[in-house]
């Protein structure tokens, strides 16, 4: 049937033996859907064509260059509207174009695709994001530690990857006749930190966690912003506890997801629970067991989720967590993975209560994936317009005229002492225009100064949210800044300074 059409029998040659195929027909034009079909076109009430681009054979910058027509249909027009309108306000939040406007990252051919320069405002975010990333975790029992960017070939050999992930990994460098590897993933050294020494079941469970950036191999086709790049930091860490400690452990990485979710203004999610496939490594009995310590964890905590059956990886069962943002979509962050293939290819061990070697479970997990990505979601899901205490800019002071700038710095000078982040925009500009640009910006805090204001200590304040708040003493302005923070992760920070 498609004899003649040598990308659908790629297609067909890649699938599996036992796989049936699914074919429908219109009129005289047929060809492989994937399914589901509606019954008859008469279903269908509201069809619009989209947009047409290029794209590569399956993401293969080496492949044929193919055209694309993006469609949707819908059972009525006012499902297709609403399905417009949401798609128009995705184009306005698009990180991309945000973080160009707000000046927050890029992206250079010079450098490479997929790889992030991180501009000052967006840094100052990432240094908040990171900073509260760690305080938590210090309070949560964990260990920080950092590890190398590279890795000898026989590391990568015992883990499997070189096996089993080399398509993702780049090419190795060769140092002193022997080869090293960009890291994928930072498993491999925190492991390495647990067999620096004999272990005690006394000194378990150890969290070991790191922002250890990796580097992974993605087709120029598939990358897109920040949210599939090919070098990006995980909030990595790794858990090697003893079986009955698991479901307690799982337990507190749950509470943690949902406390550090909290913070940045997500409460809504869609849980997974992935069950053993047919090709897996470990002990059967192991495997129901961590299993069940996943289960109990969810189950004791009230929490709503779905069975992926036959879902894990061939090393252990899992959670997936994902956050759904301001416009309804879900983001696939968090994921307590265990692993009962690495303590066996690295032979981890630890002293019992009896005097025995045992083999320590091992909980892979990350809640906020990758920073890169979750930044990119923070940027849609807040349209650019942070809250005040992830704001890079919070607040900018705008004289009226050249001989108001001295006041001007004087007030940035206040706020800043007070620990906030503030500028003074004394470009020799309209009052208008320099308000208008802060309200591009997406500033929280907007402080215009003039005569009266120098006068009287104070400033005229508007702000992003609701507006003109007229004339207030710098006093009152500091006070309601701090009470826009009190609850926010910075507040206890703001505290301890």
């Amino acid at each position: 049937m498609f004899l003649e059409q040598p990308f659908k029998q790629e297609i067909i040659d890649d699938l599996p033996d036992e796989t049936t195929l699914s074919i429908y027909r219109h009129g005289e034009f047929t060809d492989l859907c994937q399914g589901p079909h509606v019954g008859r076109t008469g279903e269908i009430a509201a069809v619009k064509l989209l947009h047409t681009a290029g794209a590569y054979w399956r993401g293969d910058e080496n492949r044929p260059m193919l055209q694309r027509i993006y469609g949707t249909a819908f059972e009525s027009q006012e499902e297709l509207d609403a399905h417009l309108e949401r798609l128009a306000e995705a184009e306005r939040r698009d990180h991309r174009t945000l973080g160009r406007q707000l000046n927050l990252f890029t992206v250079h051919e010079e450098i490479g695709p997929g790889l992030i320069v991180w501009h000052p405002k967006g840094g100052v975010m990432r240094s908040i994001i990171e900073d509260y990333w760690r305080d938590i975790h210090y309070r949560k029992g964990y260990s920080i530690v950092y590890s190398p960017h590279i890795g000898r070939a026989r590391l990568w050999q015992t883990s499997g990857h070189l096996d089993f992930y080399r398509e993702s990994m780049y090419a190795p460098m060769e140092i002193d006749d022997q080869e090293y590897f960009l890291k994928p993933m930072n498993c491999p050294f925190h492991i390495q930190i647990y067999r620096s020494a004999l272990r005690s079941y006394r000194e378990l469970p150890m969290r070991i966690a790191e922002l250890g950036t990796v580097y992974r191999y993605e087709r120029s086709g598939v990358l897109h912003g920040l949210m599939r790049v090919r070098g990006f930091t995980q909030d990595d860490a790794h858990i090697f506890c003893l079986p009955d400690q698991v479901a307690n452990e799982v337990g507190d990485v749950l509470d943690l997801t949902f406390e550090i979710m909290a913070a940045f203004g997500f409460d809504e999610y869609d849980i997974m629970l992935s069950t053993r496939p047919d090709k897996y490594v470990g002990d059967p009995d192991i495997w129901e067991h961590a299993t069940e310590s996943l289960r109990e964890a969810l189950v004791s905590r009230g929490l709503d989720y779905d069975i992926d059956d036959g879902g894990g990886a061939f090393y252990g069962p899992k959670i997936d967590i994902k956050i759904t943002d301001a416009l309804g979509r879900a983001w696939q962050c968090t994921t307590v993975q265990f692993d009962f293939n690495l303590p066996d290819r690295f032979d981890l061990t630890f002293q019992d209560d009896q005097g025995n070697r045992s083999r320590p479970y091992m909980v892979h997990r990350a809640i906020l994936g990758s920073l890169e990505r979750f930044f990119g979601v923070l940027v849609e899901h807040y349209a650019g317009a942070f809250p005040l205490w992830l704001a890079p800019v919070q607040a900018v002071v705008i004289p009226i005229a050249d001989r108001h700038v001295e006041y001007a710095q004087q007030v940035a000078a206040q706020l800043q002492d007070a620990g906030f982040r503030a500028d003074v925009d004394d470009r020799s500009e309209r009052m208008n225009l320099k308000i208008r640009q802060a309200q591009l910006q997406k500033t929280p805090y907007m402080l215009v100064v003039g005569d009266r204001e120098a006068e009287a200590g104070a400033a005229a304040v508007r702000t992003r949210d609701d507006g003109d708040l007229g004339a207030l003493p710098m006093d009152e302005v500091v006070e309601r800044l701090v009470g826009e923070l009190d609850g926010t992760p910075v507040a206890s920070r703001r505290r301890r300074r």
